[in-house]
């Protein structure tokens, strides 16, 4: 069974997870740690849990997303995972940090291709990785159908959507993964996405203002 856990990261407030179960193993998405003290507070987190992370995966690679990607290879020896389409966009992450003046080192090793619509599995557990384009090109959500959560990255928010003004990004694009890819979930699915709060898919059919 795996627990889940949030932190808020960065001056641009994303939200970073880590998921464990009663292995001490754990799996860390989206790692937005700016700051020293970012990194501090996950790192105290594993070892107050005695957690081992063992997969480092990005639901897409806009840069608030991508931050910690570096420091967590190299303090953890973990292999990014993310979708073909993502690599264009974590090239060009650093460029982007610069305009928000956020300057960062970008994650420069061997990068480990996820294909969309295939499971994940971690010890007794399975993540199935939904192909959600839109936000980005080849943005991905992570999906525990065991326990009824999704790991939504900037697909799905409470109330709203991804913009989708960036480079890649694309609204009508982004509107149909929603509707094919999400809403196809069960109602009381919980959605974590990768700012603000949480929601679930239910709450969102019935109250999305950029879905009815």
């Amino acid at each position: 069974m795996l627990s889940v856990k949030a932190f808020t990261f960065s001056p641009v407030q994303e939200n970073t997870y880590i998921l464990y179960n009663e292995k001490g193993h754990a799996i860390i998405i989206d790692p937005g740690c700016y700051f020293e003290e970012e990194r501090e507070q996950l790192l105290s987190f594993l070892q107050q849990h005695k957690l081992e992370l063992k997969l480092l995966l990005n639901t897409h690679c806009h840069l608030d997303h991508v931050f910690g990607n570096k420091w967590i290879h190299e303090t953890f020896g973990l292999l990014l995972h993310i979708h073909p389409n993502e690599k264009q966009v974590l090239d060009f992450a650093p460029a982007s940090g610069l305009m928000w003046n956020l300057p960062f080192d970008n994650y420069d090793a061997e990068i480990v291709y996820l294909d969309g619509n295939k499971e994940i599995f971690f010890d007794e557990d399975e993540l199935k990785v939904l192909n959600a384009p839109g936000h980005s090109p080849g943005h991905v959500c992570f999906y525990c159908q065991k326990q009824g959560f999704v790991i939504g990255g900037d697909v799905l928010f409470r109330q709203s959507i991804g913009r989708t003004d960036l480079p890649g990004g694309d609204y009508d694009t982004l509107i149909n993964s929603i509707r094919t890819e999400l809403f196809p979930l069960p109602d009381d699915t919980i959605v974590y996405s990768g700012h603000g709060q949480s929601t679930t898919i239910g709450y969102e059919k019935r109250n999305n203002p950029y879905l009815q």
